[in-house]
Parts: C-alpha cells; structure tokens; sequence
C-alpha cells in the first residue's frame, strides 16, 4: 500500500491538463447539462452554481476501483468546498456490467459512497463527456477518458478548468490545491 502510495505522488502530475489564461468562454456551459440520477431522477446541473464540482467516469472492477474510497473522503473532508459527481460507464475492458441498481448498492456497500452517482453511460457517446473532451465545446480541452477514473475539474464559473487522468489520486496535492 505504502509502495502504491508514493507510486501515485511520484507520477501523479502525469496525465493534467489545465485551462489556459487565455481561452474564450465556451458556447455551452456546463450548467446547461441535464442527467438523471443513479436513482432515475432527473437533475439539471445549474443547481451546481457557485460550486467547484469534480466528475469521474466510474467502473466497480476496475483496478483504480478503490479511488472510490478517495473520493468519498474527498467528500467527506472537502465537500464543502467540491462536489464529486460519478459516472458509471462500461467503455474500458468491460468493467462496470451491473445495472445501476448494482453499481449503487456495490458503491454503498464496499466503498460507502454517499456522494451523487449518475445512472450508467457511454463516456464516448455521451453529450456532456462530448463537451469535456471538445475544445470546440468547452473552450480548450480535447482530453477524452483512456480508463475509467479519469476526472475533470468544473470551476463555479461552470468552466472546465482542468483534466485529470486515472492515474492521478483524487487525494492528490494536484487536485485538493485546487480547492
């Protein structure tokens, strides 16, 4: 563990991508995104206003599947300050099968998770990972998800301020800085 540990702090500024001072506002805002709720219910993402909010493509069989304790305590520790939004998806080596319903009891029950997980997409197909990874779309950023626990960083602004690969601790010093 404490050999992963420092593996992850060594590398961890590998795979970050952040907004340039001087890129434009993109056309669409995150706040103009609409999901629903690993539950079914439909959410409109303006309620994240005047938040940092942090989003990560998921996967419950995944080898980065215990940065799902990271993020609950990033929650935990730091939600008064960052909302972390999950996204199953399936899109790498088939690792999230389940239904949402078992995403979100494997989630409560191995990892504890009480922060906000979305019902399952496709990270290629969908609009919102579309604007993410188009800097057609968000202003600079052409960073798609390679593996599953990729993250990318909102500010309160709504902008895409920076992108995170899996490899990169939801606990690291790149990401609670930002905070």
């Amino acid at each position: 563990k404490k050999l992963k540990y420092l593996l992850l702090k060594l590398f961890s500024s590998k795979g970050v991508s952040t907004r340039p001072n001087n890129t434009t506002m993109s056309l669409k805002s995150f706040y103009d995104f609409k999901m629903r709720y690993i539950e079914g219910k439909e959410i409109d993402f303006s309620v994240y206003k005047g938040k940092k909010v942090l989003l990560v493509n998921t996967a419950s069989e995944c080898g980065y599947t215990p940065q799902y304790n990271e993020l609950e305590y990033l929650h935990e520790t730091h939600g008064d300050k960052i909302t972390i939004l999950g996204f199953p998806a399936n899109n790498f080596g088939g690792q999230e099968p389940g239904t949402n319903a078992d995403i979100g009891a494997f989630c409560r029950k191995n990892f504890g998770v009480t922060f906000q997980l979305f019902e399952k997409i496709d990270v290629k197909e969908n609009e919102l990972y579309k604007w993410l990874s188009d800097e057609k779309q968000n202003g600079w950023n052409n960073e798609v998800p390679t593996w599953n626990f990729c993250k990318y960083l909102i500010s309160e602004k709504g902008e895409l301020l920076k992108y995170y690969s899996s490899a990169v601790s939801p606990m690291s010093d790149e990401i609670v800085k930002m905070l």
